[in-house]
């Protein structure tokens, strides 16, 4: 059984590599993501490399090869299932789940997860709009999807995905009635001031930020 450890940082990898497709994940990068020292992501990646987990190219970076990605998304279905579990059935708030599944990913057996997934009803997104891999690792994932950043002006959009999951951004959201599966508009950017003016359907206006805009996920209503 891999460990904590190697767990976290296969996930860590496998989120890099979702956010930029096709290209390397830089050690700095992981170490940044992890909060660690580039030592010791170097060093690390050189065990994960010998073991056949990831391939590394010095110099240049890391992906994951089919072993570690399978247990790269072992380990996010675990904890997106928590996440779910923790706000339905234990009614905690979707802001606060994300640091209480980073601890129970580790310890909560596959019987307990296929339990959960089965309460659940099969559930194919988490809280926050991630996408639940099946146990048998496959991963829906959603066509068509833009940011707040990137997405069209003033058309009517539907939030799927939030992928900051700091407690208090997600509270921020919240408080705007910016929640995943609400319908919202883009009203207007700002280059110079690098912020995103956002309309919800039922709330005050918001502004964020470029880089807290891309990291929310949208598409376009459907009529």
């Amino acid at each position: 059984m891999p460990t904590s450890t190697v767990e976290d940082y296969l996930k860590c990898i496998y989120l890099e590599q979702e956010r930029t497709p096709g290209l390397l994940v830089p050690t700095g990068q992981i170490a940044a993501a992890l909060q660690i020292t580039p030592g010791t992501a170097t060093a690390m990646v050189k065990t994960l490399a010998d073991s056949g987990l990831v391939t590394h190219e010095p110099y240049a970076g890391v992906s994951l090869t089919p072993a570690g990605a399978q247990l790269a998304k072992r380990v996010l279905r675990r904890h997106r299932l928590v996440e779910l579990f923790l706000v339905r059935v234990m009614g905690i708030n979707w802001s606060e789940v994300h640091s209480e599944a980073e601890v129970l990913e580790h310890a909560v057996s596959d019987r307990l997860i296929e339990r959960m997934d089965e309460m659940l009803g099969r559930p194919e997104k988490d809280p926050h709009g991630d996408p639940i891999p099946t146990a048998r690792g496959d991963v829906r994932e959603v066509e068509d999807l833009t940011t707040l950043l990137d997405c069209t002006v003033d058309v009517p959009l539907v939030l799927v995905r939030v992928i900051d999951q700091r407690t208090e951004f997600l509270r921020l959201l919240e408080r705007h009635g910016l929640t995943p599966g609400t319908q919202l508009i883009v009203t207007g950017r700002d280059g110079l001031a690098e912020t995103v003016e956002v309309q919800p359907q039922s709330g005050e206006t918001l502004r964020l930020g470029f880089r807290a805009a891309s990291t929310v996920l949208v598409e376009v209503l459907k009529d």
